[in-house]
C-alpha cells in the first residue's frame, strides 16, 4: 500500500513543493467552480434579464443556450490545447476570456450583446474547464494524492452547480441581474494574478513538438456543437422537427468525418487509440449515461420547490444547501473510503445509493414539505452523486501519460456536458407528458410530472452501473 502513503502535497522534497501543489488545487477548484456556477446561476436571473433588456421569450433561451452550446462544442479542442501549449498558458487564456466575457455581459445594453457575451463565456469555459482537471492530473501522479485533489475539484465544481440558485437569487434580489455576471470579474482577476505568479508550467517535450490538428478541431467543434444545439431545440420543437433533426444529423455527420480524419492524421486532435484504455472509454460511457440524471436533478428540484411548494428563488437555494453539503462531504470522503473498498465496488454502491435516492424522491406530491419530502432523498442521492462523480473523474483520467492528460480531461467534460444536455431534454419531455396525462398544470399534476422525471433518473443510474464490470481494477484500493 505504498501508493496510499502519498498525501496531497507529495512528492515533498522540501517546504517549497507544498506551495505550488496547493496553488494548483486552489486554481483548479476556483476555475471549475465559476464554470459550473455559470451553467445554473443565470436561470434565476432570467425574468429580471427579460424585463431589464426587453428580451423576447424566443431570444431569452439563447442567454442559456449560447453558453451551453459553445461550451460543449469547444471542450475537446480546449482539452487538447492544454497538452500542446501548456496547462498554465491555457488556464490563464481560458480564465481571461471567461472573465472578459463576464464583464461584457454584465455591462450589456442590448440582447445581442448579452448573447454574444454568453457565447464567449462558453468558449472561455471550454478552454478553462479541461485545464483545471489537467492541472491536477499533471501535478499529482496516480494514487491517493490525485484522488484527494480530484475529490476537492468535484466537490467545489458540483457545489457551484448546486449553489447557483441561491447565489443567483441573492444577487438578483439584492443587487441586480448584472451581478450574476459581474461577480466573476473580481474573482477571475484574483485567480489570474495568483496563478500567473505561483502556478508552474508543465508540458512534456513530446506534446510541445506536436501541432494542432486544425481539420480535426473544426470537425469536433462543429459536431459536438451541432449535437448540443439540436438537443437544446428538441425540448421546445420535438425530436422530429427540422430545428432539432437537421443539426443532430449534421452533428453526427461531422463526428463521422472527424473519426475518418483522425484515423489518417499524423498528429490527431484525438488519437483514437485513447479509447483502447478501458478506464478512459468505460468511465466516459458511464459519465454520459449517468450525466443524464445528474444535471436534471437540480433542474426538477428547483421547479418543484418554486412551482409546487411556492418557494422563492432564495428559499429554493437555501433548501438545496443540504444537497450541496452532502456532495462535498461524500467527495471528500471518497479517498478514505477507497482505501477500504475497491473502486469498482464503491462506484456500484454509490450508484445504488443515488438510484435509491431518486426513486425515493419520485414519490413527491403537491403537499410535500422540506423535512418530509426533500431532505431524506436529497441527502441520499446527493451523497451517492458526489462519490460517483469523484470516482468517474479518477477512472476517466487514469492509465494515460501527462501528454494526454488534457485530452482525457476534455473527453470527460464533454461526456458530462452532452449527457446533461441530453438528459435534460429527455426528462423534460417525460415530465411534461406525465403532467399532461395527470390533468394539466395544477400543483398535483406538476408534482407527478417531476416525480416521473426522478423515477426515470433512477432507472438511468441503474443502467449506467451495468458498464462497471468493464472497468479495470482501481489502483487506489490495491495492496
Amino acid at each position: 500500500m505504498s501508493h496510499l502513503t502519498s498525501g496531497l502535497n507529495t512528492p515533498r522534497t522540501g517546504r517549497r513543493s507544498a506551495g505550488p501543489a496547493w496553488v494548483a488545487v486552489l486554481a483548479a477548484c476556483v476555475g471549475q467552480f465559476v464554470v459550473i456556477l455559470d451553467v445554473s446561476v443565470i436561470n434565476v436571473a432570467l425574468p429580471s434579464i427579460r424585463s431589464g433588456l426587453g428580451i423576447g421569450e424566443g431570444s431569452l433561451q439563447w442567454v442559456v443556450n449560447a453558453y451551453v452550446i459553445t461550451f460543449a462544442g469547444f471542450l475537446l479542442l480546449g482539452g487538447r490545447t492544454s497538452d500542446l501549449f501548456g496547462r498554465k498558458k491555457v488556464f490563464l487564456l481560458g480564465l481571461g476570456v471567461f472573465t472578459a466575457a463576464s464583464l461584457l455581459g454584465g455591462l450589456a445594453q442590448s440582447p445581442w450583446m448579452l448573447i454574444v457575451a454568453r457565447a464567449l463565456q462558453g468558449v472561455g469555459a471550454a478552454v478553462l474547464s479541461p485545464a483545471t482537471l489537467t492541472i491536477l492530473t499533471t501535478t499529482f501522479p496516480e494514487g491517493s494524492g490525485r484522488v484527494k485533489a480530484v475529490a476537492a475539484w468535484t466537490a467545489v465544481g458540483t457545489g457551484g452547480g448546486a449553489a447557483g440558485g441561491l447565489i443567483g437569487g441573492l444577487l438578483t434580489d439584492y443587487l441586480s441581474w448584472r451581478w450574476v455576471l459581474l461577480i466573476n470579474v473580481p474573482l477571475g482577476l484574483v485567480v489570474i494574478v495568483a496563478s500567473a505568479v505561483w502556478l508552474s508550467e508543465n508540458r512534456s517535450g513530446e506534446a510541445a513538438a506536436r501541432r494542432l490538428d486544425l481539420p480535426g478541431a473544426v470537425l469536433a467543434t462543429l459536431g459536438v456543437g451541432s449535437l448540443a444545439f439540436g438537443i437544446s431545440q428538441s425540448e421546445a420543437h420535438g425530436w422530429s422537427s427540422a430545428r432539432a433533426f437537421v443539426p443532430l444529423l449534421a452533428g453526427l455527420a461531422a463526428l463521422v468525418a472527424f473519426v475518418a480524419v483522425e484515423r489518417r492524421a499524423r498528429e490527431p486532435l484525438t488519437p483514437l487509440g485513447i479509447f483502447r484504455v478501458r478506464s478512459v472509454s468505460v468511465a466516459n460511457v458511464i459519465t454520459v449515461i449517468s450525466g443524464m440524471a445528474f444535471y436534471a436533478m437540480w433542474y426538477f428540484l428547483s421547479l418543484y420547490m418554486q412551482n409546487v411548494l411556492g418557494y422563492s428563488a432564495v428559499e429554493t437555494g437555501l433548501a438545496l444547501l443540504p444537497h450541496t453539503a452532502s456532495i462535498i462531504l461524500s467527495a471528500q470522503l471518497a479517498p478514505r473510503i477507497m482505501r477500504l473498498v475497491e473502486g469498482r465496488v464503491l462506484l456500484a454502491l454509490a450508484g445504488l445509493l443515488t438510484a435509491a435516492g431518486f426513486f425515493w424522491q419520485s414519490a413527491m406530491g403537491a403537499d410535500g414539505t422540506f423535512l418530509g419530502t426533500l431532505l431524506g432523498p436529497g441527502i441520499a442521492f446527493s451523497f451517492g452523486a458526489g462519490l460517483m462523480m469523484t470516482l468517474l473523474a479518477v477512472f476517466a483520467t487514469s492509465g494515460v501519460g501527462p501528454s494526454e492528460s488534457g485530452l482525457v480531461a476534455g473527453l470527460a467534460n464533454t461526456s458530462r456536458t452532452m449527457g446533461g444536455a441530453l438528459g435534460l431534454s429527455v426528462l423534460a419531455s417525460v415530465a411534461a407528458s406525465r403532467t399532461a396525462g395527470a390533468g394539466g398544470g395544477g400543483p398535483e399534476a406538476l408534482a407527478e410530472g417531476y416525480g416521473r422525471a426522478f423515477l426515470v433518473s433512477g432507472v438511468i443510474i441503474v443502467v449506467s452501473m451495468l458498464a462497471i464490470v468493464f472497468l479495470p481494477r482501481s489502483r487506489q484500493a490495491s495492496g
